[in-house]
């Protein structure tokens, strides 16, 4: 399901219990230098992290300083976040002009409240320019934190250079069947730059039969529920996600690879090394 870009009003895009996507929550918060807003997500954990701008978070009587270090956009420096328990109550204190993504997914269990800083973030970059598949990843919430979040992974994924495609070869992760795939609800939010650059994005329910496309453009969020799911960006753009991915039996991603493109696995430069941090 593709959600064209709106002025979302700091009220969630995807609420809890979507019908689409009820593992996963994701809100857009536009705050002035001083305003703030406070949240508490029943039935979610969640993780805030500043597109751009800098904020204080405060949660579960800790207080977190100087989150964010972004100017003009998400190309502009490293993300950095702070992961906010299950059914507790977090407020975001804007020290700048900001953008705060709110990613959430579905866990019964309250943790702990911890903050994730730009030298935490775990990176990996793979495929190659030959193969219109090179792109790099920063996990918010990734492998490093596996131990310290219930269901809930957070990355942000840049293609590298102008064009090629992302998320290929083409997977999918709509049903739980260990050890070959486990059922994990995704859900992007992409920008482009320059920001009127755009691309694609594939649905492919099932292997070797029509599957659905959208033309998706600076703001648009993909609602991912079902099918194999590649996406690309338009010759001399280049593309950035948000994706936030909620599992429904386990927090680590075991994808599932189109048998059509499985061959393709073997060509990709690194492409394992990326498989890997998925946990």
């Amino acid at each position: 399901m593709h959600i064209a870009p709106f002025d979302n009003a700091n009220q969630p895009i995807v609420d809890i219990n979507d019908p689409h996507v009820p593992l996963v929550y994701f809100n857009i918060v536009r705050l002035a230098a001083g305003a703030s807003f406070p949240y508490r997500v029943a039935g979610y954990e969640t993780c805030i992290v500043p597109a751009t701008g800098t904020v204080t978070v405060e949660t579960a009587g800790q207080t977190f300083a100087q989150i964010g270090n972004r100017g003009a956009d998400v190309w502009d420096g490293e993300p950095e976040g702070v992961y906010i328990p299950t059914d507790t109550t977090a407020q975001i204190t804007a020290l700048t002009d900001c953008e705060v993504f709110i990613a959430g997914a579905q866990f019964s269990e309250t943790l702990t409240p911890f903050a994730v800083r730009a030298a935490d973030i775990d990176f990996v970059q793979y495929g190659s320019d030959d193969t219109k598949t090179h792109r790099k990843i920063k996990h918010i919430l990734g492998a490093a934190h596996h131990d310290r979040v219930g269901r809930l992974l957070v990355s942000e994924l840049y293609t590298v250079g102008a064009g090629g495609w992302s998320g290929f070869p083409s997977h999918k992760h709509d049903t739980d069947r260990l050890p070959d795939e486990t059922r994990h609800d995704e859900c992007y939010n992409f920008r482009f730059k320059p920001d009127y650059g755009s691309g694609l994005q594939m649905l492919q329910r099932i292997d070797n039969e029509p599957g659905d496309a959208y033309h998706i453009m600076n703001r648009s969020t993909v609602l991912i529920d079902k099918g194999y799911h590649p996406c690309c960006v338009l010759p001399g753009y280049e593309m950035y996600y948000f994706t936030i991915l909620g599992g429904q039996s386990q927090r680590s991603l075991k994808q599932y690879f189109q048998p059509t493109h499985a061959a393709q696995l073997h060509t990709i430069p690194g492409i394992m090394d990326m498989v890997a941090k998925f946990k």
